[in-house]
């Protein structure tokens, strides 16, 4: 059965309530965000960051197969250069204290999509499982004359 009660009832039941002037409270609702610049091929100065986290998100940038001990491009081609992006991201994600299995999608540029299987087998070994979402392009050059070019989005707990 369903009782209705007068306004002063109501009042009565209500006064238990706290009232407070909400023009006092700020709230930030902007997530926290970081840059980490990386360490660039000897003699360039890039006018971007290697990665940018926003919130629990990482954003990396375009990563090019470059050997950290040499500033050279990995030898040996699309497999290889593949390898040593994984390699580089992993050191990237270290930064934020993520990993590969933190990676939730990739963009893939090849120079050549006919080295698309070369690729495909380097970056199966180099990632865990479940795989992250992929997009993969052909493209008409890639800087300093790479044969591929792959960027990330990782998110974090």
């Amino acid at each position: 059965m369903m009782r209705i009660l007068g306004v002063s009832a109501a009042a009565m039941l209500l006064s238990g309530c706290v009232a407070m002037d909400v023009q006092d409270i700020q709230v930030n609702t902007s997530p926290e965000v970081s840059h980490f610049p990386g360490v660039t091929k000897a003699g360039t100065d890039l006018p971007f960051s290697k990665a940018v986290r926003v919130g629990d998100v990482i954003y990396l940038s375009g990563e090019l197969g470059i050997d950290p001990a040499t500033n050279e491009l990995a030898s040996g081609g699309v497999g290889p250069e593949t390898s040593m992006i994984f390699a580089n991201i992993e050191r990237t994600l270290a930064e934020f204290d993520a990993d590969l299995s933190d990676v939730v999608k990739c963009s893939v540029f090849l120079g050549d999509m006919a080295a698309y299987g070369a690729m495909n087998a380097a970056y199966d070994a180099a990632l865990p499982g479940p795989k992250p979402a992929r997009s993969t392009f052909g493209v008409n050059g890639l800087a300093l004359g790479a044969e591929v070019e792959i960027e990330c989005l990782a998110v974090t707990p």
